[in-house]
């Protein structure tokens, strides 16, 4: 029922009133106010869930960005409960969304990368595992709860759970705009179109009105004409993802910086950002002048970490720093995302939780705080997240095991396919193409930048266990091998290029920095660390080797050897043969005035006498300096 209030009467009282008349006049009024009061009270919270696309966890004001200006943003995560050890369900967006929709692990829906998925190629060892195309209609989402409780229910924004017959018109929701299968926008601009597709339910508006406007105006319409019912709105939005494109006077407002490789920097997506804030300020606008702002829950979260590889024009997106990588890896980078819960009148204000939190927890938080329990619920297992309420409200605590995450995919941003485990203040990352393990003390070490796996062989067998267990009871889907895996081949003059990205790591800290970092084999601090490359040799003969190589000064003088020889040597060749030894090439590292400083050495020549796979190994033999070297790539010239 609509907001009542209690005007102030007119008294034209006559000197023949008594006082007990008039008191009895002010107990009605009281009892008709208290009785508006009980109404309103009654009626179950509106929600409205806003999810950004591709935003990283340091990209607020609230969360430490000195660049972008997200006042309505702050502004909410004042007025709430903000997570800042939130997490999204998986590194990419699709799995995300279909977590918070139904409260499950990607694993157990079988879409665990974004959809329709990157195709399987040559130059990798993996083939991707099934992926399911759609959220099965079976599955009970937050709009079919709420809706089956009373609600009016309206997605506005991108979907990217399925295509014709699995849209959001098919889960839950009576109200259906902008949403279908595609993962980007055909267009940021009016009208929203290309090569004569639509964007559905916006196919009209004034030529250059800006999406992220439009979805925000159409979702205060919505608010303001179901202002008589209980409400759940879920606004996702297309903004920040690619293609980076915003309303160029809010551009110019922000200093430019080129390259904005490695910080917060790039005005467009800061102006992409700003849009989306001025559309949150709008929203909470529309509840205070509809007089729903103390009945409506608002919950504001991203689907994966910031963009911070180059992808397109205009990018990298956003340094996600402190938290390693973005996008696409299982580094905190590509899961932490920001979680801001404002729940008025219940819940805690002004308050910053270090509780970790996830994307499959908005489904029994949400339904909790509504008062509604779905047929979900009664199944074993069926909703993998937790209710945050207790955190919420400051009343009980949250217990969890763990957090898990299935990423079986090779990333269009360079990740790999893996699993992690989250535990306590540990943190496990299993690699799929080798086993390699990786663990963290996230409580110190947010960065992820001290493998201690070595330190801690107990921990990582016990969360490997633990990981590998849980991807049994969630049935988890694994890639398998490439039968066509051709890594690294020659291009038309024969030249062989093996970039470091390609790299296998062993040990601990050595590893590969992508943009926009370094594009490199770094971190090599440990001289045990050691890389194995492979490439593919169609023309056998003699070949001249050659590295890309950068040293700080002081570091120079370690000694390096590159080995080259068949891939997964054996002792006897089926003709009886054994394979030939190893050819090794040795290098003295000089410096190069910075690690960054790329210089050309020559390695020396390798003769190869079959075609097929070849491994390339890098070891180091002494490491005087503080590191050995930063290695880019390696090239091989026929001669």
């Amino acid at each position: 029922m609509p907001r009542q209030s209690v005007s102030t009467p007119r008294w034209n009282r006559p000197s023949a009133i008594r006082p007990l008349a008039c008191l009895g006049c002010f107990v009605a009024i009281l009892a008709s106010a208290t009785t508006a009061s009980t109404a309103e009270s009654a009626r179950p919270p509106n929600v409205i869930l806003i999810v950004a696309d591709d935003l990283g966890a340091s990209d607020l004001g609230c969360c430490g960005s000195k660049f972008h200006r997200t006042p309505h943003l702050d502004r909410l995560a004042n007025e709430g409960v903000r997570f800042a050890q939130g997490y999204a369900a998986c590194p990419v967006c699709s799995p995300t969304r279909a977590a918070l929709m139904t409260g499950k692990y990607p694993a157990r829906l079988q879409i665990t990368d974004w959809l329709p998925g990157r195709p399987d190629n040559s130059s990798q060892k993996l083939n991707r595992p099934a992926l399911r195309q759609h959220l099965p209609l079976s599955e009970i989402t937050i709009a079919e709860a709420l809706q089956a409780a009373g609600y009016a229910t309206a997605s506005i924004g991108k979907w990217h759970l399925g295509g014709e017959g699995y849209g959001p018109a098919q889960q839950g929701f009576d109200v259906s705009i902008a949403g279908d299968a595609a993962g980007s926008p055909l267009s940021y601009f009016a009208p929203y179109s290309r090569n004569g597709r639509f964007i559905p339910g916006i196919e009209q508006g004034p030529e250059g009105e800006y999406l992220t406007d439009r979805l925000t105006s159409e979702a205060v319409s919505f608010i303001q004409s179901h202002r008589e019912q209980p409400f759940f709105l879920y606004l996702p939005h297309y903004a920040v993802h690619i293609p980076m494109k915003a309303k160029e006077a809010l551009v110019e407002k922000y200093p430019k910086a080129t390259p904005f490789r490695g910080t917060q920097a790039n005005p467009t997506y800061a102006a992409m950002l700003e849009s989306l804030d001025e559309g949150v300020g709008a929203i909470l606008k529309s509840l205070i002048e509809s007089k729903l702002d103390q009945n409506t829950i608002v919950i504001f979260t991203s689907d994966n970490g910031g963009l911070c590889v180059t992808e397109g024009p205009n990018t990298p997106a956003t340094s996600n720093a402190p938290f390693r990588e973005g996008k696409g890896y299982l580094y905190e980078g590509g899961i932490r995302v920001p979680l801001i819960v404002k729940w008025p009148g219940r819940g805690r204000a002004q308050v910053v939780s270090q509780t970790p939190a996830c994307s499959i927890d908005l489904f029994p938080t949400i339904l909790e705080m509504c008062g509604v329990k779905a047929d979900a619920n009664a199944k074993p297992n069926a909703v993998d997240g937790v209710s945050l309420v207790p955190e919420l409200t400051g009343k009980g605590t949250i217990t969890r095991d763990s957090l898990y995450w299935h990423y079986p995919h090779y990333a269009n941003q360079g990740g790999r396919p893996g699993g992690a485990i989250r535990e306590g203040e540990y943190k496990l990352i299993e690699f799929y193409e080798n086993g390699r393990r990786e663990l963290f003390h996230i409580a110190k070490d947010v960065g992820e930048s001290q493998n201690v796996s070595d330190k801690h062989p107990d921990i990582v067998e016990r969360l490997a266990l633990k990981l590998a267990a849980w991807r049994e009871s969630v049935h988890a889907e694994m890639p398998t091998a490439n039968p066509a895996y051709r890594p690294n081949p020659p291009g038309k003059d024969g030249t062989i290029v093996i970039p470091s990205r390609t790299a296998e790591v062993f040990g601990t800290m050595l590893r590969y920095e992508p943009m926009p970092h370094k594009n490199t084999l770094g971190y090599w601090v440990r001289q045990d660390d050691w890389a194995r490359l492979e490439f593919t040799i169609e023309k056998p003969g003699a070949y001249s080797v050659a590295a890309l190589v950068g040293c700080g000064n002081g570091s120079g003088g370690a000694d390096v050897e590159f080995s080259v020889a068949p891939a997964a040597m054996t002792l006897k060749t089926n003709d009886g043969k054994e394979d030939p030894p190893p050819q090794i090439l040795k290098l003295k590292v000089e410096e190069t005035g910075g690690f960054q400083n790329f210089v050309a050495r020559k390695l020396g020549t390798v003769k190869l006498t079959e075609a097929g796979r070849y491994e390339l190994t890098v070891r180091a033999k002494s490491k005087p300096g503080v590191a050995v070297m930063d290695l880019r790539e390696i090239t091989l010239r026929p001669e």
